[in-house]
């Protein structure tokens, strides 16, 4: 199915021959060209070179007429492949497994405790240690994936997920603690391999008109396995004290998520391909023709933190995510600690937080697919998600249950749903730099933040209570909402998608040039008579 774009498409249903490698050779036989500089080249990269090009690119201008041969794509074709809604949906499903895994401890934290007889803390870090392992792991992931693709990523990532799953059916004895977090920790590095892949698939896979809600989709799978994250655990282990049916309970849980992610990695093996035939879209196609397989790893990201603007968002979106993650680890012990014995509930209320930001992520995307604005709609969730913050710390020890889900949906509904616009909105940013090291960075400050506001709110809950442990999340959104306020609408990857110059046939250019000298003949006259 081609994109549905006047410029995109003929009217005999053929897809139009727009590329950026075409338009140079074909300008090239005519001498008005010279007379137009604006013309000859994309206008992106003649008006905005560090905004449209790495500069090495800029310097080798033969880096246009000879792409990187990696693919068989036709990148003189802007076609929207069949196949793309089945990769997303894969991947938004085994991302959904893998999320599953990182909260379903957390959900019946006490449950746990009492299980395997350790402390809260050390429940607390079969979450945390998603957010350490993937640290140190971004940059060699990311290079994996600019090296390798993202067919050889799916894989890796979905086995990881898989085979860490199966480990833990080794750890239903109360003194196999270690090995439950072994498990965990092998999943914590299949995490590595997704988080960095929404704006990736989005960019790779789909039309302008479509790579928001396509990238709302990647992430809704793994927002998806967070909820049902907080809602299955409680559900299928009881807390009841006989530790031989409480295994039991536990090892159902754990065959039925190693099943689920047995059959996942095997559709990852059938569906998932490296890319399509043809790029989706005007800025993809320029993205491969501007692709240098002699670019350096290193100078890209330093290129990414020169860009005040991006590191802005990076500093903003952890503030953000990270509170989200802290919230999500410590919310069976906050409602515990005012409505005892409401371990259900507990999960109810975390479903219904992510529920709700699924909601606000999808009506994110296509708001920004179809206004583009970024900044503005960035801008107002942050300001949005500080409010729901403040009005559920208010709430929480109100003594009424449905108000904290009322209260904690509307959080839910801007926080959440903040996560996917972060990722496109860096990749406007950053355009054409690699979408996978954007939203790895991203990804990094979130899981640093999302440590530190661990271990700060579970040691503030533990000693002060849970309204200050809230409280002291509320000062660092308000922090995130007014650097938000800094950052520059520098949209890269929308002009690129605008200024890229349509390819014509020369006859159709004659008759532009002739009527260009016609207009200017009568000017001419008029300057030599006056």
């Amino acid at each position: 199915m081609v994109n549905e774009e006047p410029n995109q498409q003929e009217r005999d249903g053929t897809p139009s021959q727009t590329s950026a490698l075409g338009e140079i050779p074909s300008l090239s036989a005519h001498p008005s060209v010279s007379a137009h500089p604006s013309v000859s080249i994309h206008p992106s990269v003649s008006a905005h070179p560090s905004s449209s090009a790495h500069p090495s690119t800029l310097a080798q201008p033969s880096g246009l007429a000879h792409p990187s041969s990696s693919g068989p794509e036709d990148l003189s074709v802007i076609k929207v492949s069949k196949r793309r809604w089945a990769v997303v949906l894969v991947f938004s499903c085994y991302s959904m497994c893998n999320a599953f895994q990182w909260i379903q401890y957390g959900s019946i934290n006490n449950i746990f405790m009492n299980f395997y007889g350790v402390s809260a803390f050390a429940i607390d870090w079969l979450s945390m240690c998603y957010m350490l392992t993937y640290i140190p792991l971004l940059l060699p992931v990311a290079w994996l994936l600019e090296k390798f693709g993202l067919r050889t990523i799916a894989l890796t990532g979905s086995a990881l997920n898989c085979l860490g799953a199966w480990v833990k059916l080794g750890s239903l004895k109360p003194h196999l603690f270690p090995v439950t977090m072994l498990g965990q920790v092998i999943c914590s590095v299949a995490q590595v391999f997704i988080l960095g892949m929404p704006s990736r698939i989005a960019s790779v896979w789909f039309g302008s008109n479509e790579v928001s809600t396509a990238c709302s989709v990647a992430v809704f799978g793994n927002q998806l396995g967070i909820a049902i994250g907080f809602l299955v655990p409680p559900v299928l282990v009881p807390n009841i004290k006989d530790k031989d049916k409480l295994a039991y309970h536990i090892s159902i849980m754990f065959y039925i998520i190693a099943g689920v992610a047995t059959l996942l990695f095997i559709l990852v093996i059938i569906v998932f391909k490296e890319k399509p035939k043809h790029p989706p879209s005007r800025a993809q196609s320029l993205s491969y023709a501007l692709a240098s397989p002699d670019a350096s790893y290193l100078s890209s990201i330093v290129r990414l933190f020169k860009n005040l603007n991006f590191v802005l968002l990076i500093v903003t979106y952890g503030l953000n995510a990270g509170a989200f993650y802290a919230l999500s680890t410590l919310l069976n012990r906050m409602v515990i600690l005012h409505y005892p014995g409401e371990e259900v509930n507990a999960g109810r209320i975390g479903l219904t937080i992510v529920i709700a930001g699924m909601l606000g992520a999808m009506i994110s995307g296509f708001w920004l697919d179809r206004t583009k604005t970024y900044k503005e709609t960035t801008l107002v969730v942050y300001i949005m998600t500080l409010v729901g913050m403040v009005v559920y710390t208010l709430t929480l020890n109100l003594g009424h249950l449905w108000v904290v889900f009322i209260t904690a949906g509307a959080m839910g509904f801007f926080m959440t749903g903040y996560l996917p616009l972060g990722f496109e909105f860096a990749v406007e940013l950053t355009y054409p730099e690699s979408e996978g090291m954007s939203s790895g960075l991203l990804n990094v400050s979130s899981q640093v933040f999302g440590i530190i506001f661990t271990i700060s709110q579970g040691q503030i809950i533990d000693n002060y209570g849970t309204r200050r442990g809230n409280i002291f999340l509320c000062v660092f959104l308000t922090l995130g909402a007014v650097l938000t306020a800094f950052i520059r609408a520098d949209l890269r990857r929308q002009k690129a998608n605008k200024e890229t110059p349509e390819n014509k046939p020369p006859e159709e250019e004659e008759e532009e040039e002739e009527e260009s000298k016609a207009s200017r003949a009568p000017t001419s006259v008029l300057e030599e008579h006056l």
